[in-house]
């Protein structure tokens, strides 16, 4: 029910996002309850992004977390709404840093205890598992896990009660009344609780932007079906791994058509292990494993696996250039990417489908045929939610800068009096009303570079980055105790072209120019270090700009005798 009663006697209840508002992926959300002095905190997913072409050499990007470890004293736990990487997958980087119990279902808990084990942190991480539908309280917060259909199992929406307000944080969430796992969405617990008063929806806004309703799980299964059915020789199928649900339909179709599953790829075997083992994909059948292939006739198998987004090192990618140890595939065979393009992979996976043009094998996408359907709720569908939960406010997540704007005014249309668009590190006020935002927290971006979390801001890779647009020069001068060169100055360049525009060595240009700089510095100031450094990095940076038109990074190291 709504919180009624004194505000300054109760608090404030207030969201911070530090991950997922202004971008789609690396969910991270607190929500504080109590005066502003003394907060108690719950942390709802931890998630991360992967990197891209302006992060050169960043696989993983997480939230930082920098203002909830100083507060960790006051932080009671972290709550899972499902199994995504985009929500979990920050909590073996950075759980140690926060150290307090892991809330989820038994499915999310089945692929955190996989990712935990890798780390060595399975025995030191106390994980609470509770089933959709759980009722639960975590500190002075209230909890309950509201079923939702999503492409994942046990994707739940988040209720959270305290003193000052009720809230539902949407998770990830579409509504699907003919999925293909269960449990349905909770359409009757979601009517219950705006019967009894919501002050403020946290909500999904990937689809915002698209009106109507999204295709259920059992259309994209029926196109499975007819596509499977007729297929006169091999057939690949290649998705998410998480997606256990097309997974399913996947499978289902290659039984009924008589076909053996073989599964390669180890996330999608690692996924399936994890759906039997709570639960899931019992019925299946059995999965066969990647080197029996080659050996079954090619109109009685169907390959599941992974590299729907292109990865180079997934099945799909090797299989596609001929690289793959055990499955190889030939013309007039079939593979389905019953995905969509994440945005930023579109020249990874245009490579593969080429890859597999060149092999005769014919290629069916999502703009072909209804082979795949979003996890998201479009307009219509967030539309019909307003309705069952009469929220006061709305504060859209999970989306682009124009998503949560275009969210923020649907809502408005959709008659909710109150709609708050922020960014990671706003500090929102949920209750008491109006929705607001009353402050800021340090937020921003980590990387994992390598086996390091390094800082995104002026980490290596806005270093790398630089290096890759204009490369690198590096000068080496030794200079003797009369403050002269005691030999010429050594040049070694990296990403420059090799000539200049009349047909002479780059590298022998700047080696005059490195010299006939340092002849230019008085010999009072040589004997100092600093400035001989940044006189010559100047002036061969200029000399690699007049023959070349761009300036290199350029290091100098000086020796002396």
């Amino acid at each position: 029910m709504n919180a009624t009663g004194n505000p300054s006697r109760r608090g404030e209840l207030v969201l911070l996002p530090l991950g997922g508002a202004c971008e789609i992926g690396m969910n991270c959300y607190l929500y504080g309850t109590g005066a502003p002095d003394s907060r108690q905190w719950l942390m709802v997913d931890l998630g991360v992004k992967f990197g891209d072409e302006s992060e050169p050499g960043v696989d993983i990007v997480l939230p930082d977390i920098s203002f909830i470890e100083r507060e960790r004293h006051s932080l009671v736990g972290i709550v899972l709404t499902h199994a995504h990487e985009d929500h979990l997958g920050a909590l073996p980087w950075l759980w140690r840093r926060l150290g307090v119990p892991i809330h989820c279902t038994p499915f999310a808990a089945a692929l955190v205890n996989a990712k935990l084990r890798e780390f060595g942190l399975a025995e030191e991480v106390p994980l609470r598992i509770k089933p959709v539908g759980a009722k639960f309280s975590v500190g002075p917060f209230n909890l309950e896990f509201i079923a939702v259909t999503h492409s994942i199992p046990e994707s739940t929406a988040l209720l959270i009660r305290t003193h000052q307000a009720s809230v539902v944080h949407s998770g990830d969430w579409k509504i699907d009344r003919l999925p293909a796992i269960v449990p349905d969405l909770n359409e009757a617990r979601l009517r219950a609780l705006g019967d009894q008063g919501i002050d403020a929806f946290i909500c999904d806004s990937t689809n915002v932007l698209r009106e109507g309703h999204s295709p259920s799980e059992s259309d994209v299964a029926a196109t499975l079906d007819r596509i499977i059915a007729n297929a006169r020789r091999r057939v690949a199928v290649t998705t998410f791994a998480s997606h256990v649900g097309r997974i399913s339909s996947a499978v289902g179709s290659a039984r009924r058509a008589g076909r053996e599953v073989v599964v390669a790829g180890r996330a999608m075997r690692n996924i399936i292990e994890a759906a039997r083992a709570t639960g899931y994909l019992r019925d299946a059948g059995d999965f066969l494993d990647e080197e029996v292939f080659g050996y079954l006739p090619p109109e009685r198998v169907m390959l599941l696996c992974t590299g729907s987004q292109g990865e180079p090192r997934a099945a799909i990618a090797r299989i596609a250039d001929d690289s793959h140890p055990n499955v190889a595939l030939e013309e007039g065979d079939i593979v389905v990417f019953s995905s969509k393009t994440i945005p930023g992979n579109e020249k990874a996976v245009s490579t593969v489908l080429n890859n597999l043009a060149r092999l005769g094998v014919d290629a069916i996408t999502s703009e072909d045929a209804l082979v795949h359907t979003s996890g998201h709720p479009r307009s219509g569908e967030l539309h019909e939610l307003y309705d069952w939960l009469k929220p006061r406010a709305v504060v859209p997540v999970h989306g682009e800068p124009r998503h949560l704007r275009a969210h923020a005014i649907f809502a408005r249309s959709c008659g909710i009096s109150e709609s708050v668009i922020a960014d990671n590190g706003s500090i929102i006020r949920l209750a008491p009303a109006p929705a607001t935002i009353i402050g800021e927290a340090p937020a921003g971006r980590l990387h994992v570079d390598g086996r390091l979390i390094v800082p995104a801001e002026d980490g290596p890779a806005r270093h790398r980055r630089r290096l890759s647009y204009s490369g690198m020069v590096a000068v080496a001068l030794v200079v003797d105790r009369r403050d002269a060169l005691a030999t010429d100055p050594q040049v070694v360049v990296e990403g420059l072209p090799a000539f200049d525009g009349n047909g002479r060595e780059i590298s022998e240009v700047l080696v005059e120019a490195a010299a006939e700089v340092f002849e230019s510095i008085p010999r009072p100031r040589r004997k100092d270090a600093a400035v001989v450094a940044e006189t010559l990095r100047i002036g061969v940076r200029r000399a690699a700009h007049d023959v070349w038109g761009k300036k290199p990074v350029c290091r100098v190291i000086i020796h002396r005798l």
